[in-house]
C-alpha cells in the first residue's frame, strides 16, 4: 500500500507542476508564432484550430523527466547497485529520443521545406526503425527483461532472437498509433493516460515500483496537459508528444512482458493505425474507393454526424473499459 500511496501522490505533483508550468509554456509558445497548420483535407470545421499553439509534449515530458531523475538520483548516478532504479532510463531514455524526432518533425512542418507537411514519411520511419531496434536490444541483452508473459500460463516464454524485430516492431507501430489518435482536442491525451495508468498497476504487481512510480508520474504529467488541451485546446501535442508516448507507452508494456496485452488496453491507437492501413489497402485494391469516410477511424465518426466532444468521450470509454480488461487478464 506504501507504494501505491507513494505512486499516486507522484501522479499528483506532476500534475501540479505540469499545470503551473502550463501558462508560462503558452505564452512562449504563442509569442514565436508556434502554431498548428491544418491540411486541407481534414474536416472543414477543423479550421478553427489553425494557429493553435503545437508542440505541447513539451509541457508533460519536462515534469516527467525532471521527478524521475530526482527520484532515482542516487541509482542513476551509481552510489548503489541496484539496476531497478537503473531501468528507468530505457523509458525516460525512449521518451527523449522520440520527442526530438517528434520535434524536428512539428519544426519542418512549421517553418521547414516542408511547411504544413512536416519530415517525409520514409525519414521519419527509418529514425523509428533505428530507435526501435537499438531499444530492443538493450532490453533483451543488457537489462535481461523476460520475453513474454501470457495471461493465465506460468512462467514466460523465451522468443531467442525474435524478440527483437517483435519488440521493435511494437515501440514503431505503437508510436504511431498514438500519432495517428492525435487529431481531436483530448484524445491522445486520456487514451494515452489510462493506459499508462494500466501498465503502472501491473508494474506495481510485480513489484517493479520503479517503473510504476514512472508511469503515475507521466499519468499525472497528462492530466496536467489535458487542463490546457481538452476541448476547445488552448495547445496541441504534435508529434513531439505523441511519438514519444506511443514508443514509451511500449518500451512500458515491454519492460513488464505483458504485451501480449497491449493491443487490448490501447485498443483505441491500435484501431486508429488499423483504420489508415485498410484505408490505404482498400484504395490501392479497388483503384480508387474508400473503405472509410477519412481515416483515421476517429475522423470518420465525425463524417458520421458526432460532434468532438463526443468522439473522444465514447472513445475515452472504450478505452477505460478496454484497459481495465487488458490490466485483469495480465493480473490473472
Amino acid at each position: 500500500m506504501k507504494q501505491v500511496a507513494l505512486a499516486l501522490s507522484l501522479a499528483g505533483l506532476s500534475f501540479i507542476m505540469t499545470v503551473i508550468w502550463g501558462g508560462p509554456l503558452l505564452r512562449i509558445l504563442r509569442h514565436y508564432k508556434i502554431g498548428k497548420i491544418i491540411r486541407v483535407e481534414e474536416p472543414s470545421h477543423h479550421s478553427v484550430k489553425m494557429g493553435t499553439p503545437t508542440m505541447g509534449g513539451v509541457m508533460f515530458i519536462l515534469p516527467v523527466l525532471l521527478l524521475t531523475i530526482l527520484l532515482n538520483a542516487v541509482a542513476l548516478i551509481g552510489f548503489t547497485q541496484s539496476g531497478i532504479g537503473r531501468s528507468v532510463l530505457v523509458p525516460m531514455i525512449v521518451m527523449v529520443c522520440f520527442a526530438i524526432l517528434g520535434a524536428v518533425d512539428d519544426w519542418q512542418g512549421l517553418r521547414g521545406k516542408r511547411k504544413g507537411e512536416g519530415m517525409q514519411a520514409r525519414t521519419k520511419f527509418i529514425f523509428q526503425v533505428i530507435l526501435g531496434v537499438g531499444t530492443a536490444w538493450v532490453l533483451k541483452f543488457m537489462l535481461g527483461v523476460p520475453d513474454v508473459f501470457v495471461p493465465g500460463i506460468k512462467g514466460f516464454f523465451d522468443l531467442g532472437w525474435w524478440y527483437v524485430p517483435i519488440a521493435a516492431f511494437i515501440i514503431v507501430s505503437m508510436s504511431n498509433a498514438v500519432n495517428f489518435t492525435d487529431g481531436l482536442d483530448g484524445l491522445a491525451g486520456l487514451i494515452a493516460a489510462t493506459a499508462f495508468a494500466g501498465y503502472g498497476m501491473i508494474a506495481l504487481n510485480q513489484h517493479q515500483v520503479y517503473l510504476a512510480r514512472y508511469c503515475f508520474t507521466l499519468v499525472g504529467a497528462m492530466f496536467g496537459f489535458l487542463w490546457f488541451n481538452v476541448h476547445p485546446a488552448e495547445l496541441i501535442m504534435g508529434d513531439t508528444g505523441s511519438l514519444a508516448l506511443g514508443a514509451t507507452l511500449a518500451v512500458v508494456a515491454l519492460m513488464t512482458s505483458q504485451w501480449v496485452v497491449l493491443p487490448i488496453i490501447a485498443i483505441i491507437p491500435l484501431s486508429e493505425i488499423l483504420s489508415v492501413v485498410i484505408q490505404i489497402g482498400y484504395f490501392k485494391y479497388t483503384k480508387g474507393k474508400r473503405f472509410f469516410k477519412m481515416a483515421p477511424v476517429h475522423l470518420h465518426f465525425e463524417l458520421l454526424g458526432w460532434s468532438e466532444t463526443q468522439v473522444v468521450q465514447r472513445f475515452w470509454l472504450i478505452g477505460l473499459l478496454a484497459a481495465m480488461v487488458g490490466v485483469g487478464l495480465a493480473l490473472v
